[in-house]
């Protein structure tokens, strides 16, 4: 089966080709806002734009035509609500111009899935850090026909059918965070150093010549809060170097990310540590984990950065399982789900 996966959560848009374990083509754009966020209008203007050339390089890439494809697949939430329609747009009508099934995926879900398979992980406890999600994630089985499928709070999902009698996967959210995301958390700590392009990348070059100054650490059982670390180190630049708080707030930030995630870690009594998501790029954060794992006697793992970042080839290697699964979707239950939660999702 060769699966087509459109990814347009936020600033990224994707579009990657799977057959099987294998990714074909993982091409991408990235939009980025100069001394501003992510400004979601002008982002969906981008990804709308870039949309037919890109198409064109993953098709290239892969070596196929529209017409080899026998999945669509989209990222359905969570995400931006304007970015979000521009996948799902796309998607719908591919699919119905070629006459193909169609499937809706979870991009947290697809971001976990797309990393076990690279590291050879089964049953992992799943650190997720990304700019909007941070959470503390393991996998539940459920019967061979799961209830319907939620999004958000309380809203309900296109639950689609399931046609193959398998058993479906649930995800469980163990801890996450009570305020904004670990990557939020860097965007935001650049923008008020004044940089162009606030983006962790960027942070991880500043912070590399910094020492350590305190700054609040603030762990609730497996849960966090970032946004007392913000403030506290944006007050902090007044008498320390921007260096020095760099260092520190990725060094704060990691430290409780990786308590959180052993607390877990006891906690479920897994053998795998998997790290995954844009955050997960981050070669301190690796190795904190990487020695935690050490410790406890466990297995680490993590996904390649090409599949860290967002991307659409996780996409459509998440349509796939979807589909053999026997998940199955019409056109109608194909639109954006904004406040989509994995643990309110079957797999």
């Amino acid at each position: 089966m060769l699966c087509l996966g459109i990814e347009s959560t936020a600033h990224t848009l994707g579009i990657g080709i799977f057959s099987r374990d294998k990714a074909l083509s993982n091409a991408k754009r990235v939009y980025k806002p100069m001394n501003e966020g992510i400004i979601p209008r002008k982002a969906a203007d981008y990804h709308s734009a870039e949309f037919a050339p890109l198409l064109s390089e993953s098709l290239s890439q892969a070596g196929v035509k529209l017409s080899d494809i026998d999945l669509f697949a989209f990222s359905q939430g969570p995400g931006i609500g304007q970015c979000l329609r521009t996948s799902c747009a796309a998607a719908k009508y591919l699919a119905l111009k070629y006459e193909k099934p169609i499937i809706g995926v979870n991009h947290c879900a697809a971001h976990v899935e797309i990393s076990k398979l690279c590291a050879g992980f089964s049953d992992p406890l799943v650190l997720y850090v990304s700019g909007g999600n941070t959470q503390i994630i393991v996998e539940e089985k459920t019967g061979a026909r799961a209830g319907s499928e939620k999004a958000g709070r309380g809203a309900r999902a296109g639950s689609g059918t399931d046609k193959g009698g398998k058993a479906r996967k649930r995800y469980h959210v163990l801890g996450e965070t009570l305020d904004i995301g670990v990557g939020n958390l860097f965007d935001n700590f650049g923008r008020a150093l004044g940089l162009e392009y606030a983006h962790g990348s960027v942070l991880e070059e500043i912070a590399k010549s910094g020492k350590y100054v305190e700054l609040p650490y603030t762990v609730k059982g497996m849960n966090l809060l970032f946004t007392g670390l913000q403030t506290a180190a944006e007050k902090k630049l007044a008498t320390a170097s921007k260096e020095d708080v760099t260092y520190s707030v990725m060094e704060t930030s990691f430290a409780m990310l990786t308590e959180a995630t052993e607390r877990g870690l006891c906690l479920t009594k897994k053998k795998e540590v998997l790290v995954c998501g844009g955050v997960a790029c981050n070669k301190k954060l690796q190795g904190m984990l990487a020695s935690m794992a050490s410790e406890q006697g466990v297995k680490f793992g993590v996904a390649p950065n090409e599949f860290n970042a967002d991307n659409g080839a996780m996409i459509a290697y998440a349509g796939i399982a979807h589909y053999s699964r026997g998940k199955r979707m019409k056109i109608s239950e194909c639109k954006p789900l904004p406040n989509q939660r994995i643990d309110g999702f079957n797999f």
